[in-house]
């Protein structure tokens, strides 16, 4: 209990304080002439955002950038090889093609099917009740999704997986594909005749992104239903009118101009899926060849204390994240282009 009281006055001291500070900066701005008042008002807020984004972003990202030229024990300099042996061994270059296969196979379908639900569901009766459970997954924290989806994926010695369950009563379906019923989904990385070479994603693989897509869906299609109805209806009966029919109006009028909308979903969930960890973490632990770049990256930093091969991992994400947030901008700023005209 004493400690806790004593971390409750910490925390008000330092929350008042800095209040106080502000404050104290804000009414010295008062005294400043002309346009400086407004430029010093200015500062107030924007320097403790800046302070902190370069103690908890800039400082971390330049020091995991500099710790994945060193060694393991961050002593001895390697230059790039910590990133040469990412893609030299066969167990972390296949790390990268599994999340390479998250970002392409989750945002694919991700966003088709979130724009085939928006548009179904828009104005159809019980609209606001599918929308609100088709969002429910993704309230769901990732780690609970992929515990939920484990018990649906289990297999032997357990009996409760529903996936087994389904599979056992399709009749002639061959033990290999699950038809006895006593299927490791999970473990197994071949499904029925097909069996990937060790540098390509498993079957198991494509079973965690399933996941992934059904905690998405709920958030690309909300956003694009928002999106829909701000299309001007002018613009949709002006087509009709001109002789499109609803897919034509829908593909040359709704699509053109919710296409920053687009970009911008593509983009989150291309960041999320390269960051995945979560589901890997709850599910498989990123055995079986389901690992990521982000659970491998953990599991080389925090588990095995690899600091410069982790390192390099973390940069490669970021690395493949910067293009993702470029496309994004140019998009965002041709879409204001085209609304100012």
């Amino acid at each position: 209990m004493g400690d806790l009281l004593t971390t409750l006055v910490v925390v008000v001291l330092g929350v008042g304080s800095l209040l106080a500070m502000l404050g104290g900066l804000y009414w010295l701005t008062k005294l400043l002439p002309g346009k400086w008042k407004e430029r010093g008002r200015v500062l107030v807020f924007l320097l403790p955002a800046t302070f902190l984004m370069i103690i908890g972003l800039v400082v971390p990202a330049v020091r995991t950038i500099y710790t994945s030229l060193f060694d393991d024990n961050s002593k001895k300099f390697m230059g790039l090889a910590n990133y040469k042996e990412i893609f030299d061994t066969a167990g972390t270059r296949l790390t990268v093609i599994n999340s390479l296969t998250w970002v392409v196979a989750g945002t694919s379908v991700t966003l088709l099917v979130g724009l085939i639900i928006a548009r179904f569901t828009d104005g159809m009766r019980g609209e606001r009740a599918a929308k609100s459970l088709i969002f429910i997954p993704g309230a769901i924290s990732l780690v609970g999704a992929g515990i939920v989806w484990k018990f649906v994926y289990a297999g032997p010695p357990f009996k409760v997986g529903l996936l087994s369950q389904v599979s056992k009563v399709i009749p002639g379906l061959p033990t290999s594909m699950g038809g006895a019923g006593n299927r490791n989904w999970l473990l197994e990385r071949g499904f029925g005749p097909l069996t990937p070479p060790r540098n390509a994603p498993g079957f198991n693989t494509f079973l965690l992104i399933i996941i992934f897509i059904w905690a998405s869906c709920g958030f690309a299609t909300v956003v694009f239903s928002a999106a829909m109805k701000g299309v001007p209806e002018s613009l949709i009966e002006a087509a009709r009118v001109d002789g499109a029919t609803r897919n034509q109006a829908f593909y040359k009028v709704t699509m053109p101009y919710i296409r920053a909308t687009i970009v911008t979903v593509a983009t989150t969930t291309i960041i999320a899926g390269l960051k995945a960890f979560d589901i890997v973490a709850a599910t498989t632990g990123g055995h079986f060849g389901t690992s990521t770049i982000a659970n491998e990256f953990y599991n080389k930093y925090f588990t095995e204390g690899r600091f410069g091969i982790g390192s390099a991992l973390a940069v490669l994400i970021f690395i493949l994240v910067v293009p993702v947030v470029v496309v994004n901008r140019r998009a965002q700023r041709r879409a204001e282009e085209m609304m100012g005209a």
